[in-house]
């Protein structure tokens, strides 16, 4: 074989890749879930000055928390019913497949760091509550810290003037006081009511709590140069959560995934119903067995609204091509994209 054909072939293949001159133009790419356009714009300097896309994750996810995105990203926002702000958060290199998070974190800020702590230093996934807190404290990150704010405290204190609703109890009583609760007994039901999971499958609605401000988490997810794929999340969680509540943030699968091989998907929405279909997961795999992201982000939330339609949620897929959809329902959902045929972030709105 000659050399020239030899050079042509090589060539071919870099192309085919992506990896041509290291930047075949598909990437880097940052895309993450709303418009939180200064998170995106910090992960894109991060990735396109050279940084992995684990690194781009870990400054994107840091830059949301410390702006307090929506005031449910970061510390100050999302009281739990004890008026206390905690943190979730998530990273997930697509390269070796290996998971950090935290969950239910007291009196650290500093959620992704955490998280990206945990995958650095020990050989677990998830750490959760005040030990996660003394593990990051013990790494080196500042703390303890209270992470209420003003603004979370006077939210706090109206929802309890109002008596403690809406909540996320159910078959309780009192049903309409903060507690403290105990579970219905036969005789606290009144003749013709049932609880909501009967034998008929029926559930009843959900809280009036979920909803488009109570708990968006940051999703995000970054090609760098090299093609290598990561994800990250973070969040406070959903607003009088039950403490010790662990939504979809820190659950890989769910508000997050990452595969060198294929791309990477975010998730928001409510937590509590969506981490049982890890709709991240199976957008993945859909784009595995070839599916374009905008079928494969439709199909996971379609999933989803079937058993459940009174939920609300969004995914957003991209390819490991830099090929970005969303889907979404309930809500309409808006994500943000910095690509390098971009001159700034770009944000899509996805009706439902």
């Amino acid at each position: 074989m000659s050399l020239k054909l030899v050079f042509f072939i090589c060539l071919f293949s870099s192309l085919v890749l992506g990896y041509a001159d290291g930047n075949s133009g598909k990437y880097p790419i940052v895309v993450s879930t709303w418009p939180f356009v200064e998170a995106v714009r910090a992960a894109w300097r991060a990735v396109d000055g050279g940084f992995s896309a684990v690194d781009a994750v870990v400054d994107g996810c840091s830059a949301c928390e410390e702006l307090r995105c929506d005031g449910t990203v970061g510390p100050g926002g999302s009281p739990d019913e004890n008026g206390e702000t905690t943190m979730d958060a998530l990273i997930m290199n697509g390269v070796t497949m290996e998971v950090g998070a935290v969950a239910a974190m007291r009196y650290v800020k500093d959620g992704i760091r955490a998280a990206r702590l945990v995958m650095q230093h020990t050989q677990h996934t998830l750490l959760v509550g005040e030990k996660a807190s003394a593990f990051a404290i013990a790494m080196g990150l500042p703390g303890p810290t209270n992470l209420s704010s003003s603004e979370s405290m006077e939210k706090w204190t109206k929802w309890k003037e109002n008596g403690c609703q809406p909540n996320f109890w159910k078959n309780i009583v009192p049903p309409d006081g903060c507690g403290p609760y105990h579970p219905k007994s036969n005789a606290d039901l009144t003749e013709g009511e049932c609880f909501s999971s009967n034998l008929m499958g029926v559930v009843e609605p959900r809280s009036s709590l979920v909803g488009l401000h109570s708990h968006d988490t940051i999703s995000m997810a970054v090609i760098d140069k090299m093609g290598h794929v990561a994800v990250g999340t973070s969040t406070n969680g959903a607003t009088f959560k039950i403490p010790g509540r662990v939504g979809d943030g820190p659950i890989a699968g769910s508000s997050a995934y990452a595969d060198d091989e294929v791309g990477a998907c975010g998730a928001t929405g409510d937590g509590d119903i969506m981490m049982r279909f890890l709709p991240c997961y199976q957008v993945v795999e859909s784009m595995r067995q070839g599916m374009e992201p905008k079928l494969a982000a439709k199909d996971a939330i379609s999933r989803i609204a079937r058993r459940f339609p009174d939920f609300v949620g969004a995914v957003v897929a991209v390819n490991k091509n830099g090929v970005h959809s969303g889907a979404c329902h309930g809500w309409t959902f808006q994500y943000s994209v910095r690509s390098p045929d971009m001159d700034d972030v770009e944000v899509f709105t996805v009706l439902p």
